[in-house]
This record gives C-alpha cells, structure tokens and sequence, in this order.
C-alpha cells in the first residue's frame, strides 16, 4: 500500500497496480446433501442464458416439483464422483489444479505484475467475490478466460455476464479483456488428438464419439454458433489426427425436457453403433475442459450402460484435457494473446 505521488497526505493508500488472470469454470455445489443441490441447481437453472422460458412459467415448476425431486437424484450421481478426500466435487480439484499449474507458468512469464485465480459461474467461489478479491489486491486490468473452447450463450455468454454483473458493484472498475473462443486454435487441437493419441496407444477406432454438451436446437436456430463451433473441432481434431472421414461422430449429450434439442442425442447414438456392430468404440468430450458430472458420471454411466445394453462391449472415455501440461499451456497462450501492451514479459 502506498500514497499516491502528489496526492495529499491524508489521501487513502492505494495498492500497486497488477493485471488479473481470472479464468471460470461452469460451476458446482458445495456438498452432494439435498440443500447443498438445491442452492446449485436453483442458481443454474434460473439463469436465463440456460432456460430461456417465461419466468411466470418456469419458476412454479422450477420451485416446485423440479427442486423437489432433483436434488435428491442429482445428489446420489454427485456422491457417486465426489472427491471425498479433499470433500469436493472433482470439477473443483481440477480446475485448483489448472489455476496454479497456470500460475505457475504466469509468473516465469510476467512476475509479480500478474494475479491468478479463478471463479465459478455458478456455486463458489463465485465470480463476484473473486473479483472483488481481484480488485482488493489492485488488479486494475483483468482478462477474463472462461474454459469453453467452443462459444454458447449457456457457457461463455452467461459466464461473461456474471462478471459485468460483478464489475456494476465496482466503485473503481478494472478494464476487462473477455477472451473469445479458442475452438480453431492449432494447440488446442493438438492437445487433443494427443490426449486421443495417448488414450488409444496410437490405434485408429472403428469408431469415435465426440460428445458435446447439448443446447435446444432453437438456439442454434437463432445464431447461436456453438452447434457449428463443435463439428469444427470434430472435423479439425480428425485432421490433427489423420484420418479418414467418417471415423468421428459428432454427438450431444445432457438433453432434458421436451423440445428438440441438438441432435443425435449422444446416449441414443452409441446404442444404435452397438446395434449396427461397432461393438468396441471410444468417446471424448471435446467442449468441456474439466471432469465433471457430465462425463464421470453421465458418459462412464448412463451412456455407457445404454451402449452395453444394446450389445457393446468395450466402452473407453478418453478423459478431458484437464491440467495436462498441454492444455496449460494453451490457457497461457491464450492469456497472452489477450494480455499484450498491459503486461511485458520479464527480462
């Protein structure tokens, strides 16, 4: 803390100026318990980027028989995945891990003239007590990464508005950089196919599953880009790899209520490859950058026991990028990309 040069002397002390790194994961909640699921799931299901319905129509059923019955089924799959050494979700162990992997890396770069630390969307640490924790240490400017490769309004738009909501409580806002998707970026393609590449001991599959969150097939009718954004990496990652076409379904997984959305569904697909003879098939998650329930849990469950039933016999999940050296680097990439003429590199 310090005075400001010229400033008189009974001006409050201010703390040296430091650019922010902040990257943002989805989210999760604070225990598997009912109340603990229900905090999260009413968070993330009010948001309107992720249920875009009327809220005098969505909230009574949200409020109602959804965090009635809910919490108690999405708590059983949460306890199934939970890290119970540290009493965490594994979406949390993760993404601690890739933030100081990332500091790490941040600091041989650019010194103390940096902070890093990272949020969640929904859940804690949030995005607003983080920046407030930001700004407290004197980050005057902030890039802001959140970890979706691909860009959705449920993801990175959501995630972006919950830090402007953020910066709107700031008497002295920092100047943000928001980073745009990085679903072409040749690193974080080769990271990919490596991460195939190492799952697989250099064998080419029969086939493979890239098994993407899914959205309502309305919003893509409405320019959402992600739908495209998604069979690029398919197509970009088979490339990376070299083969031919036709090995790489493209897939959505996590589809509730009853409107069309994204299509195959990723848990009809495999049932239907194990029925045509693909009896041995793999699956990566391309648009998630962290475990979390969606593939320990959703793929490793219910989308894999749909394959088994229907006559499949090996099931592999390649894991996610997580804090593979690789994939950390291409978070430090990415931020330097973005960072350029506020931060120098040291000598």
């Amino acid at each position: 803390m310090m005075r400001p040069t010229h400033a008189p002397a009974d001006h409050p002390s201010v703390k040296p100026a430091k650019t922010g790194i902040l990257i943002a994961n989805l989210g999760t909640p604070d225990g598997y318990d009912y109340w603990s699921m229900r905090r999260y799931l009413n968070e993330f299901l009010s948001d309107k980027r992720v249920v875009d319905l009327s809220k005098w129509i969505w909230q009574p059923l949200l409020q109602g028989v959804i965090l009635t019955r809910r919490p108690f089924s999405s708590g059983k799959n949460y306890k199934l995945i939970w890290n119970h050494e540290e009493n965490e979700s594994p979406l949390l162990t993760i993404t601690k891990s890739q933030t100081r992997a990332l500091a790490a890396l941040a600091e041989e770069e650019w010194g103390d003239q940096v902070m890093v630390d990272f949020c969640m969307r929904y859940g804690n640490p949030s995005t607003k007590d983080v920046l407030e924790r930001m700004v407290e240490a004197g980050c005057r400017r902030i890039v802001f990464l959140p970890l979706y490769p691909q860009y959705a309004g449920p993801t990175s738009a959501t995630a972006n508005d919950q830090l402007f909501r953020g910066l709107m409580e700031q008497t002295w806002q920092p100047a943000v950089r928001t980073v745009e998707p990085y679903v072409s970026r040749p690193d974080y393609i080769k990271a990919l196919a490596d991460s195939v590449r190492r799952a697989l001991d250099g064998k080419v599959p029969k086939k493979l599953v890239a098994s993407y969150h899914g959205m309502p097939k309305r919003y893509l009718m409405q320019g959402d880009p992600y739908h495209c954004q998604c069979q690029k990496t398919s197509r970009l990652l088979r490339e990376e790899l070299g083969w031919p076409e036709g090995i790489i379904d493209t897939t959505f997984q996590s589809v509730f209520g009853r409107e069309e959305w994204l299509k195959p569904y990723t848990v009809e697909h495999v049932a239907e490859l194990a029925k045509q003879g693909h009896t041995d098939i793999a699956v990566i998650s391309p648009a998630f950058s962290s475990d979390c329930i969606e593939t320990l849990e959703e793929i490793n469950g219910e989308i894999a026991e749909a394959f088994e039933e229907a006559g499949g016999h090996h099931f592999q999940y390649i894991p996610c990028l997580n804090d593979d050296p690789a994939h950390i680097r291409v978070m430090l990439e990415v931020i330097r990309d973005n960072i350029g003429g506020w931060v120098e590199p040291r000598s």
